[in-house]
């Protein structure tokens, strides 16, 4: 009789804790996703709607995702990054070099000619960051960190064969040191978001811009420009911008621990390099959409290269004295950035398209 007491006692503890431990274990959650890439372009459908099915499948459902694309919530590209720092939203992707200069160290992967591929350049830029510019995004949880492919030039009235071709030109640039370029070989640089690109195009602002082809159909650049100046990959490629997908400190610490499990095991160097690669990967339809409109495409040889290459190198030698002067050493981080891309250069790709199952 007392061993059945206890028996009974010991099953209404279990069923009274039931619900508690089963709430604790269903704990859901949903996400705000922002960011200013417009919803049809392969950024947001192959890149940022693909991480976030896959997050919320490894979750079983119990992280579930708003999804914003084109600034749907608000604000400016530029404010993005604060809007994941002070809570506004929850995730966001977006370029760190909208804000000039306040993340100085990771700038020399927009040195030019510094990309490789897409893939390398974004593993080196997460290694990068985590072994010489942790502080970099103290403010938030970064889950990933990627570049772009190579960055070429469209234009609506003339044909770039060779730097003097740019002499003079008005020309978009997405961040400081690309401008900086665009100004030392010899064109007036224009800083703008991608966004105010077709505005710009349209009532003649700009007479160009320098964007990767896999940005061009999300903002009708094949539309608004007949010419495309790309470089010979033999020559290297002219530049790469960066970005970071990040989260919100306080909402990250608050997810219960196996939820943080599944942000982690989608975040970091594969994540990284997942994300440059499936953005890489976008380049042929976007030079298809050029080629579909008879536009002209034009590709500018090793040798002619050599040229933008001497006249860019003023944008390197710049950056390193500026991180002289802000307590850095410029030379050392311009060495360990090199070095990092030559090295995941040397490996082996994943299949693009399909998001990593784990993290670095």
């Amino acid at each position: 009789m007392i061993q059945r007491r206890t028996l009974l006692k010991s099953s209404a503890a279990v069923a009274l804790g039931a619900p508690a431990l089963s709430g604790l274990a269903q704990q859901a959650v949903t996400l705000k996703f922002h960011t200013f890439m417009a919803p049809q372009s392969n950024v947001w459908l192959a890149m940022h709607k693909a991480w976030m099915d896959k997050v919320e499948k490894d979750s079983g459902g119990r992280i579930k995702f708003e999804g914003y694309p084109a600034m749907q919530l608000g604000g400016t590209p530029v404010q993005l990054y604060d809007q994941a720092r002070d809570g506004v939203v929850d995730v966001v992707w977006t370029l760190p070099g909208n804000t000039a200069g306040r993340f100085p160290r990771i700038e020399v992967f927009e040195l030019p000619f510094m990309l490789t591929n897409a893939e390398a350049t974004s593993k080196a830029y997460w290694e990068y960051v985590q072994t010489v510019a942790a502080d970099e995004f103290k403010d938030t949880q970064v889950i990933a960190l990627n570049v772009h492919g190579p960055g070429m030039f469209h234009t609506k009235d003339k044909q770039i064969k060779t730097v003097d071709d740019v002499r003079g030109m008005k020309l978009r640039g997405p961040t400081r040191q690309v401008t900086k370029m665009l100004g030392f070989l010899g064109a007036t640089p224009v800083g703008m978001p991608l966004p105010q690109i077709p505005d710009a195009l349209s009532k003649g602002t700009i007479d160009g811009c320098a964007i990767p082809w896999e940005v061009v159909p999300s903002v009708k650049v094949h539309e608004l420009t007949k010419f495309h100046s790309e470089f010979d990959p033999a020559g290297g490629a002219l530049y790469t911008t960066t970005f970071v997908m990040t989260m919100n400190k306080a909402k990250y610490n608050a997810l219960a621990p196996d939820l943080k499990k599944v942000i982690d095991a989608n975040s970091g160097i594969e994540t990284s390099g997942w994300l440059g690669k499936v953005q890489q990967g976008g380049d042929p339809a976007g030079r298809k959409a050029a080629e579909d409109r008879k536009n002209t495409i034009y590709t500018i040889p090793v040798a002619a290269a050599q040229d933008f290459r001497r006249k860019a190198r003023l944008v390197e030698v710049e950056w390193v004295e500026d991180m002289n002067k802000r307590g850095f050493d410029g030379r050392k981080l311009l060495d360990t950035a090199r070095n990092l891309i030559e090295k995941h250069s040397k490996t082996a790709a994943a299949p693009a398209g399909k998001a990593p199952a784990k993290k670095a």
